[in-house]
């Protein structure tokens, strides 16, 4: 049997860009032909998508497209296995080749955006093919396309973790790009209050109240000091209730900024990527190893 030397494993994978241990079995079943050895990756990677399926994607970017006249946008979250991937030219061609068309064709959900054309296929073959050639499991999450009623401002920050779009009317372009960069950095839940569960400010009550009386506060206090605690839960979380980050008094409010400017909030979209999903637990030293020792048995 031929020698499978990490030249040739280099110059497969160079290629192909199929994973380190999958050039090494194709050159080991081709005994070491490069030619035959392609031919056989090119034939497995299609199936490697529904094997990558299974596993956890909770890293990946997120994307956003803008109209030149700031009228029209869309911001998508794509997600992929590892942060190493996440930076790979194809895939971040992906994730705005795919903002793009949520903003051209207006899908109603990922299954339609996934249909829709792109390249010598679909949104999905084409997912599916970049799947097979890297070797990780990569899905579109989530995505919004928005029609704004004022003029649409936007930020990515964060190696593309974080995405904002933010339609504000008034102002200038400068308090867009302010709005937008608040938005990431402070992470408001909500516009105003209007936009909190009930549930959830209830909750902070009960605790608020909870709180007093363990502190023995006078039960006569403990309505007006629990009401205190719920308003400043509702500044910290909505975007008009929270103090400009730029504020050079550390005091001015987005909603006293807005009324500076002249200006208003009709509303905004912020995406962190893998909020609130599983993350991969093991490590990628560990998974080298483990992928070396599955080799050699």
């Amino acid at each position: 049997m031929a020698e499978i030397t990490a030249s040739m494993v280099k110059e497969l994978r160079e290629r192909t860009d199929a994973p380190m241990m999958e050039c090494k079995r194709a050159l080991t079943e081709s005994a070491g032909d490069l030619a035959k050895a392609e031919e056989i990756l090119r034939v497995k990677l299609g199936s490697k998508a529904s094997k990558a399926a299974s596993r956890i994607t909770a890293e990946g970017v997120v994307a956003i497209h803008r109209e030149s006249d700031d009228k029209l946008g869309a911001l998508i979250e794509i997600n992929c296995e590892t942060d190493f991937v996440g930076k790979n030219a194809e895939f971040l061609k992906l994730a705005s080749d795919c903002a793009a068309l949520v903003a051209t064709h207006d899908p109603a959900d990922v299954a339609a955006l996934s249909a829709l054309p792109m390249g010598d296929g679909s949104v999905e073959s084409t997912r599916t093919a970049l799947v097979g050639k890297i070797g990780e499991n990569m899905s579109i999450r989530r995505f919004v396309r928005v029609e704004a009623r004022g003029k649409l401002a936007s930020y990515v920050h964060g190696g593309a973790k974080i995405g904002v779009l933010v339609d504000y009317i008034g102002g200038d372009d400068q308090l867009g790009k302010d709005l937008a960069m608040h938005i990431a950095a402070a992470k408001p839940k909500a516009l105003d209050s209007s936009g909190i569960a009930g549930d959830l400010i209830e909750s902070e009550r009960r605790i608020a109240i909870e709180k007093a009386r363990e502190a023995g506060k006078p039960e006569a206090m403990i309505e007006k000091i629990a009401e205190g605690s719920v308003q400043k839960f509702l500044n910290e979380v909505t975007l008009l209730g929270q103090v400009f980050v730029k504020a050079e008094d550390g005091k001015q409010t987005i909603a006293q900024l807005l009324k500076a400017k002249g200006a208003s909030v009709a509303g905004f979209t912020l995406f962190v990527v893998g909020e609130g999903l599983a993350k991969r637990s093991n490590d990628f030293a560990a998974e080298v190893a483990a992928q070396a020792a599955a080799a050699q048995k």
